[in-house]
């Protein structure tokens, strides 16, 4: 063993024996496996081509980043500006400062029938933030998680990335993109430990409606040990009807972890501010979780929160009309497709067509088996980028975002439209 040691080295071999131990190291050696799985993959992958064929000079309309083209309404971005000059720049608590929890006790009973106090609320880093504190919260090795897929892809990243299991049900166009209750019901096991609801939904724009809720209830209140993640970030952008807070249905208040934030509506994306509701010692978990990675959210960010829930909602009403005008215009161009299948988009701003039909079908010498090589062919060869279902758990469809322009959109459907009918 003496001879293996540096000290038994001979000096005169000494630095030859450092550049072997400095040539032979690779840091990435010592990554984890949990830094592969955290990867959102195809977004990411498709929004930096569009980006970077716009560099080459190609004029590509990039429908892949779900993000409102909108600016913040002005009256959110002078109160960041007026908490700014007036001190508001410091550390706020992890949980958030007690007058927006105050204000989001309001408005989640005013608007969502959920009877939660402030101390039941943390506001977080983003919604995306809000997600990763609940499932690192509940989710252990072997835990089992229910996923309806079509889903958003950090959904199952974060599950993963907490060492539990995603068990993954699938839905088609023909079932609205809803998974029925028998279906989740059989995939119950004395593992399984939480659902993952996303209504209305990404990718697919999906609204679960109260009988359809309350059948989902039953099923968590029938298991000892099961609860709710309910996402419900795209409330303000709906197109008809009335979204249902599964957490406000008889028994499910102490079920439910319900995920909101301030990203879509208000179009604070960059702002980065999320929030859960739950029963306190959840909450408490949670805000355990979060002071461990981050700590509290922007002080004035939540001071323009503030604005953004007690102002005028007249942008916001603004910006969900054009979403509407927008979406009638994206089916009436993608209905018109032949082999292109879509149903009603009743909320967000998505469209997640199933193009199934087309795939097998040849452009030259390429043949179109997977929508990865087909939106790799739309945005390389017609401009267009959009975002493969893969991401979504669902690999016969492909997702655009219509929080584009109406130019945009009215280019992109060209360029879909003709690019799809040259398909032989």
């Amino acid at each position: 063993m003496a001879a293996l040691c540096p000290r038994s080295l001979d000096r005169a071999r000494l630095p030859s024996y450092r550049a072997a131990i400095m040539t032979s190291f690779d840091p990435t050696s010592l990554l984890t496996a949990r830094t592969q799985s955290a990867d959102e993959g195809a977004i990411i992958r498709m929004a930096q081509k569009s980006r970077d064929l716009r560099a080459k000079g190609q004029d590509v309309v990039s429908l892949t980043v779900g993000e409102p083209d909108f600016d913040t309404p002005l009256n959110i971005q002078e109160a960041a500006t007026k908490a700014m000059r007036e001190g508001f720049t410091h550390y706020s608590p992890v949980a958030g400062i007690p007058e927006l929890r105050a204000a989001l006790s309001k408005k989640l009973k005013d608007e969502n029938g959920l009877d939660y106090s402030p101390a039941e609320i943390c506001l977080t880093n983003g919604a995306k933030q809000a997600i990763a504190n609940a499932v690192l919260s509940l989710i252990d090795h072997g835990d089992e998680v229910i996923m309806l897929a079509p889903f958003w892809v950090s959904y199952e990243i974060t599950v993963r990335f907490a060492g539990g299991t995603p068990v993954i049900l699938h839905a088609s166009v023909d079932e609205d993109y809803k998974v029925p209750a028998k279906r989740i019901a059989a995939a119950v096991t004395p593992r399984t430990k939480l659902l993952i609801l996303n209504s209305p939904s990404n990718p697919t724009g999906a609204v679960w409606n109260r009988a359809e809720l309350e059948e989902i209830a039953a099923i968590v209140k029938a298991h000892p040990r099961m609860m709710v993640l309910s996402d419900e970030i795209y409330e303000y952008i709906m197109f008809g009807g009335k979204m249902v807070s599964i957490g406000s249905l008889p028994g499910m208040k102490e079920r439910t972890i319900t995920v909101n934030g301030f990203s879509k509506g208000f179009a604070m994306t960059g702002w980065r501010l999320g929030y859960t509701a739950a029963i306190e010692p959840i909450t408490r978990a949670m805000m355990r979780m979060q002071g461990t990675i981050t700590t509290g959210a922007n002080q004035f960010v939540q001071r323009a929160a503030l604005e953004a829930l007690a102002g005028p909602r007249d942008d916001v009403e603004h910006m969900r009309q054009r979403y509407q005008q927008r979406r009638d215009m994206v089916l009436k161009g993608l209905r018109a497709i032949p082999g292109v299948k879509i149903g009603d988009i009743p909320a967000t701003f998505y469209a997640f067509p199933d193009v199934s039909a087309l795939l097998g079908k040849k452009a030259g010498n390429h043949v179109m088996d997977t929508t990865d090589r087909l939106c790799d062919w739309l945005v390389e060869e017609h401009g267009v980028a959009t975002v493969p279902g893969t991401a979504f758990g669902a690999p016969n469809s492909i997702r655009l975002s219509f929080a584009a322009s109406e130019a945009d959109l009215e280019k992109a459907l060209t360029r879909i439209a003709a690019a799809l009918g040259s398909l032989q």
